[in-house]
């Protein structure tokens, strides 16, 4: 039940991001003059509209995203005599910069605004982490349930009780040079008695002698759930992690300016990795291990806020949120129609055009005609329309799971 009521309230998150994206274009544009003639959210049929002023605002039965028209966006336009003068493709090339960023800089200032709340609510994650086999809490040691969790147990464990402490990086395990937590984990569970860590504390090295506890595990030594349990050695450990930082509303403001800058370069790469991740969606879906760093769909991501909710993870949600909206700000600055990345480039293609010719005494040049563009432009959505679905296939089929 918890993990239908996520599931919902993201997809409403991911609804309002999309209305709110068309906001952005249709406030510019009245802002600037220009008639804004349809304002909805969906797609195919309608399921009702009012009108307010001279613009239309309705719902569309397919809540699959939204569409701001704009009297005169193109050339091709059929348009009222009486509408031509404020047709958007006559206009000023900043006021048609601004109504095409409209939608993109709304994503990223409702992206913002999430980071403000998370920071304050429960605080901003830390994009670095400690070493990899640096020493985090410590515990008793307990059988664990095929659900994975542990069993209750009390008292301390085999690590306190040897003197080994948080924040100690293990160079070696008996002798075994590790690198990795997996390489740790692995020669740990494999000890049948006493043994040695070689930690780095302070500076110093210092060789720990461990007497381990044997308890049942439902874990292979990569993670994976295993159906019969295996008796392996635990010492009560587990891997350090920074917790989140925490600041008041005003410290917020900036902190939330610096994680913003983070996530960008984050989604940059994200956005120039998504050709190579072609193979990897496809190795999922016919049945391989799905990479957790694969893109998602609207439905996947709707599926990892109804798990975060499941676990009581609000703070996954908030942040998937909106690192959403950042990244379909971003994917939106493409130079490629019909994303407002193209119409951008074909307004700056015009400027730039008109500057030259006024050079050569020459009168601008007539708008950009876009029935040439119709076949790069289907070919964009072909291309990523074939890419929404093999995601969206993977996100049935193979779905990326962030918790056990």
């Amino acid at each position: 039940m918890v993990f239908a009521i996520g599931f919902v309230l993201f997809a409403l998150g991911i609804t309002v991001s999309v209305a709110l994206h068309e906001c952005g274009h249709m406030w510019t544009a009245q802002a600037t003059g220009m008639k804004v003639r349809r304002y909805f959210i969906g797609f195919g049929p309608k399921v009702f509209s009012w009108r307010r002023g001279e613009t239309e605002y309705g719902l569309k039965a397919l809540p699959l995203g939204g569409f701001c028209d704009i009297a005169g966006m193109t050339a091709l336009d059929e348009l009222e005599p009486e509408d031509l003068d404020r047709a958007m493709y006559r206009q000023a090339t900043w006021k048609r910069l601004l109504v095409m960023s409209g939608g993109i800089l709304m994503n990223f200032i409702l992206g913002f605004i999430l980071i403000v709340i998370l920071a304050v609510g429960w605080g901003l994650p830390r994009f670095d982490s400690p070493p990899a086999t640096q020493l985090g809490a410590m515990s008793c040691v307990a059988d664990q349930l095929p659900d994975l969790k542990s069993k209750t147990c009390t008292g301390s464990g085999p690590a306190q009780q040897a003197g080994l402490k948080q924040g100690d990086i293990v160079k070696a395990v008996n002798g075994v040079p590790v690198k990795t937590w997996a390489e740790f984990s692995a020669q740990t569970r494999k000890q049948t008695g006493t043994f040695t860590y070689t930690v780095e504390r302070a500076g110093q090295t210092l060789n720990i002698p461990v007497t381990p506890e044997l308890a049942l595990s439902y874990q292979d030594v990569n993670g994976k759930k295993i159906e019969t349990p295996q008796e392996v050695a635990k010492v009560g450990v587990g891997q350090d992690q920074y917790g989140p930082m925490h600041y008041n509303i005003l410290s917020a403001i900036p902190a939330s300016g610096a994680f913003t800058g983070q996530i960008g370069v984050r989604t940059v790469q994200s956005l120039a990795q998504m050709p190579a991740k072609v193979a990897d969606l496809w190795h999922a879906v016919t049945g391989g291990v799905r990479d957790p760093e694969t893109p998602v769909s609207v439905y996947g991501a709707s599926r990892i806020g109804g798990e975060a909710a499941q676990h009581d993870a609000w703070p996954l949600f908030i942040l998937t949120l909106a690192s959403l909206n950042f990244f379909l700000g971003a994917f939106n600055i493409l130079p490629l129609l019909p994303l407002d990345g193209g119409h951008m480039a074909v307004v700056i293609y015009e400027k730039i055009r008109n500057v030259f010719r006024g050079r050569k005494g020459l009168a601008p040049g007539a708008p950009v005609d876009y029935m040439k563009l119709l076949p790069a432009t289907y070919v964009v959505v072909v291309i990523g329309g074939a890419y929404m679905v093999l995601t969206l296939v993977a996100d049935i089929v193979n779905p990326v799971k962030l918790f056990p």
